[in-house]
């Protein structure tokens, strides 16, 4: 490894790999985003590419394929480690060194065991000067999800809540469309199409018979980086320990895939809802065991929108790494339903303690989202 002393070239090039890794957040999972781009000897960008969806050539092939000759004596700058082993495509640490790249530039190591520095090694015994670290904190953000499921084997978790300025999610009879308006709404289709999966409870789900799925119309500027064949739903993801769903749901006539976890099998769903048996904790679900199961099916980031009883115990147990608060300029009454169903705390050192990632404006609306102590900002 070379002593990490990058230059302003260096730092424009991975910041244009990131920008090209971002184009990939609709579709690569379960594999990272990752952007590559090949730089001749005069500074000149000969090639670059993105990974567009797993099974599918990674960024470098794209770049190299791009680069042709002209990536001979070149330096590639990569977001990941190039991997080193094969999966549903060739190693392209071997790709690299076969186009004669003379130099690879990578933002962080990848995390998965299968690489974890072997593809550096590798490039490295082969002769060519490789560094590593470059905009760090940046690359770990973008995969975010990926870095924890490989690290942790869950996958990311964000919470998501729409709450009045007095913090109540729902009038006392539970009305509670529309709390936001129409462009915070929007922007949490975006963050469904960023995620694997959307969870919710049994209990939100039988009130309101939501869709849970991403509308394409509503997408706003994402539509420029995905065409609508190219979609994918992130699958709806239901917890019922009690087997309260009915059949009939709305989100069960859908595109995309159902799951549902709970004790004992429900033989009245359909039979293309997927159904996982998970042990309780105490009279519900283990949270942490679902999560263990997700990302078991290689779930790098989970969205969660459920009512305070499922939000307040995924605080509680600790499973949560994220929580965006979209809080609009109305004030509902003490009658209405709170954002968290927890146990009482008797001490202001019980509290959860989190830390601020973003506040900004959408529409009417402000956007809060904090991450909990230790977690990735």
């Amino acid at each position: 490894m070379t002593p990490n002393t990058f230059s302003a070239l260096d730092h424009q090039m991975m910041a244009t790999a990131l920008k090209l890794a971002e184009k990939g957040q609709f579709t690569t999972t379960p594999n990272p985003n990752v952007g590559c781009v090949i730089v001749d000897g005069g500074g000149q960008i000969v090639g670059s590419g993105y990974h567009h969806k797993a099974g599918t050539p990674h960024a470098e092939i794209h770049a190299i394929k791009q680069a042709a000759e002209r990536a001979i004596g070149a330096t590639a700058y990569v977001t990941l480690e190039p991997c080193s082993h094969i999966g549903r495509t060739g190693p392209c640490a071997d790709a690299l060194i076969e186009a004669g790249i003379s130099k690879v530039v990578c933002a962080m190591q990848d995390p998965n065991p299968k690489v974890s520095g072997n593809g550096l090694k590798k490039l490295s015994q082969a002769g060519i000067d490789v560094a590593s670290g470059l905009m760090l904190e940046q690359a770990t953000q973008l995969n975010r999800g990926f870095v924890k499921r490989m690290t942790t084997g869950r996958p990311w978790v964000t919470v998501k809540l729409a709450a009045s300025l007095d913090g109540k999610t729902a009038l006392a009879n539970g009305t509670s469309q529309w709390i936001t308006g129409s462009d915070a709404r929007k922007d949490v289709q975006i963050h469904r199409a960023k995620s694997c999966g959307i969870l919710s409870g049994s209990g939100t789900v039988m009130a309101d018979n939501p869709s849970l799925n991403v509308r394409y119309d509503e997408l706003g500027f994402a539509k420029q980086q995905i065409d609508e064949e190219q979609l994918r739903q992130p699958a709806r993801i239901i917890l019922d320990g009690k087997n309260q769903l009915p059949n009939d749901l709305k989100m069960f006539g859908l595109a995309g895939p159902n799951i549902v976890f709970n004790r004992t099998r429900n033989s009245l769903l359909p039979e293309h809802v997927t159904q996982f048996q998970i042990d309780a904790k105490g009279n519900k679900l283990d949270l942490d065991a679902v999560l263990a199961h997700l990302g078991k099916l290689e779930f790098n980031n989970l969205w969660v929108e459920a009512g305070g009883m499922l939000a307040g115990a995924l605080v509680q147990q600790n499973v949560v790494d994220e929580l965006i608060l979209y809080q609009a300029p109305k004030l509902l009454g003490d009658k209405g339903q709170n954002l968290f169903v927890m146990v009482e705390l008797t001490k202001m050192s019980q509290a959860k303690m989190l830390h601020w990632s973003s506040v900004r404006q959408v529409g009417d609306d402000i956007k809060l989202t904090a991450q909990f102590s230790g977690q990735i900002s």
